[in-house]
Parts: structure tokens; C-alpha cells; sequence
């Protein structure tokens, strides 16, 4: 199977590259349908949004001709009860944003179902906005019988900025299996420090905490009612043959009481048990705060233990799991970090490219391949060539470049005049470097001088020019003539730089030299060194 990572809308995704019951856990953490594009959000190292937003779902939950077709296809899908419970939200609610949203998410579920092996199971991760139309979406597609949980995720601590109501402090995963088959893994946290000092009072020598429990069959068994050193067992006999009795003995387990009339009990370790059984309501997971180290400055990144505990919890070693709106790539790590397989698909560049470096990072001998981006400078080329007569290919190829180097697109990811910034890349505090792409044939030494002049103008650190064709040596003579970049307690760097498509495709954002590393827009993730072991969760 491998690992592969999907660049484009995870509806033809699915369709065109996912084969029917071939995937063993789906996790969906879809952008939520609250007035923002939760999902390809990154700020600036100021926390201003506008930094680089590049609203690739503004269309997507209005109610337009795509929700439309979109609707038709879940009456012709064949499923019954998602047509009729589609068709009776439409009748309730009408043709608006809500209504757009729970149709484009009805045809991806539908998808999603069909990926699914009969083993398999589904998380999906929502907020109070839509989980009850959602709910009742999922019921439909997966049947009711197949509903396991609603857990409640306690994503942050309480806070004073309810004024009409109770804080909201909680999102909500629904826990589907695909039918009565579906894996499970029984998942532990750990005691608490009261609970442990409560119920393993007593001690070892060596300060080895232990509870004192009771040898008695809750039902009778004959065949294992017998006398120990003399001591008698309950009526309804021990819980432990002769032998077991016998090499508890061995290990000093056995608590011998005072008296004959008394019974034997056995010691429990704290350190060999499980923990407290994972229960429904996760508190014990904490949201991603703003100095944790493996904060990529990604608003919605959830913790890597959360994805940790759903993949424990629902897959297996080498099994796959697919995450259809994959973000910043939280799902695949996980995945990569408990020895699964995994899919992932994101419908950005940003995202792709935020993804790509965080594996690497994380896992230097990380194997996968990525799809609908160009992998050679060939690709790179025929992907420049296609955006000379189709506007939308060129503003993919832009949007591409830049991931290259995880430079955040500029003018807001949109298209329109772009004021000589097409990108940029936040570094140190508060600096910044503008950079500027060039897919033509021709370039010359004028784009260097107004690179420049854009840089003065915004008042930035350095410019970048990132192009696809060679530069000619009055370029790099200009570039040099700009000077250097110098920031106290690191080497100059220079102030206009060439980078090639060609060394970004080679050295990623190594290709661009800066005093000091990034803000924390495009953090490097840690480095990951127990894989196949889940992760502690008490963190």
C-alpha cells in the first residue's frame, strides 16, 4: 500500500484514486461551517489573520450549481436513507450555507463509507455549528446500529469571553464503525496522582506502590477450591490454579494474613497496570499551546496524542489510515509515528508543502509519495506552460512555488493585482521577506530592481525572486549590488535573493538563507524517535 499524499479536492480524490474497502480508519476533521476557512488558515508572527488566508472553501458552502450536482449525485447514490435525510434537511432549511455545507459533506461521506473496509471505522471531528445535522447525516449512510460514541474533547481550559451563555470549552468526534466487525483496541490513562496514592497505599522497600486485593471467584469453581499453606479458600474457591497460586508465592506476591482463619490476598503493582479505562469524555488531552514544541503555527492543529489515541484505538500496525481534509498533517503523523500506512488530501498547496517538510522533519527515513503536484523540474515546467493560456494553472503554479520554500502566498491568496508580492516568509520576530515568482521564459535584471523597489516600499528585510528559468548575470550582479541583510548575533545574509525552482525543488526551504529561523508560521517539527509505541498521554 505505502504512504501517499493527495494534492486536490478529496471528492475526486476518493473517486479517481481510492479503491472500494481498502481503508481500515477514516479521520475527518472537515473546516468547520463557522464563517471561516478554518482549514488553510496560517497567521503571521504578529497573530494577524490576513497575514497569508487563502480562502480555498469561500465557494465551496454557498449554494451555487456545485451544491447543487452535488445534491442530485446523493439522490442517485443509491443509499436511500441519505437521499430521503438530504432531501428533508433541504425541505427544513431551504438552499443556504448550512444547506451547502451538509450536501458537499453527504456526498464526501457517502465516499468515504464505500473506502472503508467492513472492519473499519470513522472519526469525524466537529463543533456544535452542524454536529446535529451531522449526526443525523452519518446515521443515515452508516446506520444508526453502527453509532459507537460522541466523545467530547476538552479542547481548552475555562475562560471569560461568554457573555450569553456557558463557555465553550469542548469539540466533538462521532465514532462510527462500518458494522459489528470493526476493530477496537481498549485504550489506558494513566492514574491520577490522587487515585494512585489512594488505591495503591501501600509500599515495597524500595517504594513500589501496591494495592492489597482480595483471591476470591465471583462464581463457584470446584476445580479451583483448594487448601494453601493452610489456609482456606471462600466457598466459591481462588480466582488462580495451583500453579498460579503457587508462582505468586515464588515472586512474593501473596499477602499471608496473621491469623488461619484469614484469607490470602495478592499484590498489584501500580507499575505493571494499564491505567484507568479511556472512557468517553477526554479531558486528559490538552489543546496545542503557544510555546509547545511541536506547535507549527497551524490555528486548528490539534495534538499529536489525540490522533494517537484514534489510531490506537481503531486501527492496527500496517493497517491505513486516511485523512481526507488532512491540514497540517497531524493524521499522518500519528499514523507514520504507530507504524501505519496512511492516505492523506488537502485541496492547498500550503497545506501539501507544510506537510511534506513536517514528515521529513519528523521522520528523516519517512518513505511516501506525493500526487497532482510536479516532482521535477520537467513537471514544474509543463505546469508553468499550462498557466501561459489558462489563468487558474498559473495561479496553481505560483501557489506551488511558494509551497517550496513555505512561503506564505501573498494578497491573500487570492487572485487580483498582487502589488509585486506574491508570497511571503516570516522569520525572526517581526521580519519579514517578500518574494516575488516568475514562471516565463523571460526574465531580466528590471524584475530585480523592482523587487527591490517593493521591499523598500513594504518595508521589509529581504526579497526573494524565486524563478523557473536561469538567471542572467546582470540579475545576480543587481541582486549582489542590493547589499546584505545583517541582524545582531548572525551571519549577513544577503538582501535580494535568486532562488531557482530547480534548488527549491532540491533543498526545499534550505534554498533560502535567513539570519534566523522562522516565526512560527512554519515551525520544524520535532524529531520523532519511538515509532510503533503510542505516545504518553498524561501530558
Amino acid at each position: 500500500m505505502g504512504n501517499h499524499l493527495y494534492y486536490g479536492d478529496n471528492l475526486s480524490v476518493l473517486r479517481d484514486s481510492i479503491a472500494d474497502a481498502s481503508v481500515d480508519l477514516v479521520y475527518l476533521d472537515p473546516p468547520f461551517n463557522s464563517n471561516a476557512s478554518y482549514n488553510v488558515l496560517f497567521r503571521g508572527p504578529s497573530g494577524n489573520e490576513s497575514a497569508a488566508q487563502i480562502e480555498a472553501f469561500d465557494d465551496t458552502w454557498h449554494w451555487t450549481d456545485a451544491a447543487e450536482e452535488a445534491f442530485g449525485e446523493v439522490l442517485r447514490s443509491g443509499n436511500g436513507a441519505a437521499a430521503e435525510m438530504l432531501r428533508a434537511m433541504r425541505s427544513f432549511l431551504g438552499e443556504n450555507d448550512m444547506m451547502a455545507y451538509l450536501t458537499m459533506m453527504a456526498v464526501r461521506l457517502l465516499e468515504l463509507h464505500r473506502v472503508l473496509k467492513p472492519t473499519g471505522s470513522l472519526y469525524l471531528h466537529c463543533d456544535p455549528t452542524a454536529s446535529h445535522y451531522l449526526k443525523i447525516l452519518l446515521d443515515a449512510i452508516f446506520g444508526a446500529r453502527n453509532f459507537r460514541n460522541e466523545v467530547i474533547w476538552k479542547r481548552t481550559s475555562a475562560h471569560n469571553d461568554a457573555k450569553n451563555g456557558f463557555a465553550d470549552l469542548s469539540d466533538i468526534i462521532f465514532f462510527y464503525n462500518k458494522s459489528d466487525t470493526s476493530i477496537f483496541n481498549r485504550q489506558y490513562r494513566p492514574y491520577s496522582k490522587e487515585y494512585a496514592e489512594k488505591n495503591f497505599r501501600f509500599k515495597e522497600p524500595d517504594g513500589r506502590r501496591y494495592s492489597s486485593e482480595n483471591l476470591r471467584s465471583p462464581n463457584p469453581r470446584p476445580n479451583l477450591t483448594y487448601e494453601y499453606k493452610g489456609f482456606q479458600p471462600h466457598p466459591n474457591g481462588w480466582t488462580v490454579s495451583r500453579e498460579k497460586m503457587e508462582k505468586l508465592d515464588s515472586e512474593n506476591r501473596l499477602i499471608f494474613p496473621p491469623k488461619p482463619s484469614g484469607r490470602i490476598r495478592v499484590k498489584k503493582y501500580l507499575d505493571e497496570m494499564h491505567g484507568q479505562i479511556v472512557g468517553n469524555v477526554w479531558d486528559d488531552i490538552p489543546p496545542i499551546g503557544a510555546q509547545a514544541q511541536e506547535r507549527l503555527g497551524y490555528p486548528t492543529q490539534k495534538p499529536v496524542a489525540l490522533l494517537e489515541r484514534i489510531v490506537a484505538a481503531s486501527s492496527n500496525p500496517g493497517d491505513v489510515v486516511l485523512d481526507p481534509f488532512c491540514g497540517c498533517g497531524t493524521t499522518v503523523h500519528a499514523a507514520e509515528k504507530l507504524g501505519r500506512n496512511w492516505i492523506g488530501i488537502d485541496v492547498t498547496h500550503l497545506a501539501i508543502g507544510l506537510i511534506e517538510k513536517r514528515l521529513r522533519d519528523a521522520f528523516p527515513k519517512v518513505d511516501f509519495t506525493t500526487h497532482g503536484v510536479p516532482q521535477d523540474i520537467a513537471g514544474a515546467r509543463d505546469m508553468a506552460n499550462r498557466g501561459r493560456t489558462d489563468k487558474n494553472y498559473y495561479f496553481e503554479f505560483e501557489k506551488w512555488a511558494l509551497s517550496l520554500i513555505a512561503a506564505q502566498p501573498g494578497n491573500l491568496g487570492k487572485k487580483g493585482a498582487d502589488r509585486g508580492i506574491d508570497g511571503n516568509v516570516y522569520f525572526g520576530k517581526t521580519h519579514r521577506a517578500i518574494v516575488s515568482v516568475k514562471a516565463g521564459d523571460n526574465v531580466g535584471v528590471g524584475m530585480i530592481r523592482d523587487l527591490r523597489g517593493v521591499i523598500e516600499r513594504e518595508r521589509a528585510e529581504i526579497g526573494i525572486f524565486l524563478t523557473l528559468t536561469e538567471p542572467k548575470k546582470t540579475m545576480i550582479s543587481e541582486a549582489a549590488a542590493a547589499g546584505q541583510f545583517e541582524m545582531e548575533g548572525f551571519e549577513p545574509v544577503p538582501r535580494i535573493q535568486i532562488v531557482t525552482i530547480e534548488q527549491a525543488l532540491e533543498l526545499r526551504d534550505r534554498a533560502v538563507r535567513l539570519p534566523a529561523r522562522r516565526d512560527d508560521a512554519f515551525k520544524r517539527a520535532a524529531r520523532e524517535e519511538d515509532r510503533g509505541a503510542q505516545g504518553a498521554l498524561d501530558l
